[in-house]
């Protein structure tokens, strides 16, 4: 195992137990306790994931990420003591690819970063995925309806890519969480509630069409229109 990946987390002692946690797990590991250092490591490229805490010194994790996601598609999962649906949404909103709440176990980060990582090394393959006229570029990142772009974050595009991809096949809250958000995110569908909201206003809502059906008491859906 090659990978490398950079904590970002003020508190020195949980920061050196990950560290040696995942050193003996084969990964390449830097640590910078601040927001402003851990910045310039990141920028430094060569990292395949970064584990970074909301609150540092110096500048936040939120800020940090959102200066991380003007030139990095690297994976991010999120640390923070808070549990709220409000920080959740904020933090993945923000281009974060998961979210751990303090304390954790060990085996459940190990778990989030393998996840995380196969999710970046699957995204390498290109091609393209459509419905009711939308078009999702997935080599590009980039989405569109009838040639007019459509603006997602990192999130709302993996949740509709994951649609699209299993177009016409209901699928339920908790899979799309397993799927999009990784593995076992803290059992909160609210989530998929959320982004389910983003998307319909982002597309349904300005294009008029129907592309995201909620099937009452399972999930959520893609059809072509008229099915």
């Amino acid at each position: 195992m090659n990978e490398k990946v950079l904590i970002v987390e003020d508190e020195e002692k949980i920061a050196r137990f990950m560290e040696m946690e995942l050193a003996y797990e084969g990964y390449g590991v830097e640590k910078a306790f601040d927001g402003r250092t851990g910045l310039e490591l990141a920028r430094s490229g060569g990292f395949d994931i970064i584990i970074l805490d909301i609150m540092l010194p110096g500048l936040n994790g939120m800020e940090v990420l959102r200066r991380i996601r003007r030139s990095s598609s690297v994976p991010v999962i999120m640390l923070t003591a808070r549990d709220t649906i409000v920080d959740k949404v904020t933090g993945l909103d923000g281009g974060a690819d998961d979210y751990m709440t303090k304390p954790f176990e060990i085996e459940e980060l190990l778990a989030r970063i393998r996840n995380a990582l196969r999710k970046k090394n699957a995204s390498g393959s290109a091609g393209t995925l459509t419905a009711s006229g939308l078009v999702l570029d997935i080599g590009r990142h980039e989405a569109a309806v009838g040639g007019v772009p459509v603006e997602l974050t990192k999130k709302e595009f993996d949740l509709l890519r994951y649609l699209l991809e299993n177009k016409d096949i209901v699928l339920t809250r908790e899979t799309l969480l397993e799927k999009v958000w990784g593995f076992d995110y803290a059992g909160d569908t609210n989530a998929v509630d959320v982004y389910i909201r983003y998307l319909r206003g982002k597309i349904d809502e300005v294009f008029g069409i129907k592309l995201i059906h909620t099937v009452r008491g399972v999930g959520y859906v893609i059809r072509n229109e008229g099915k």
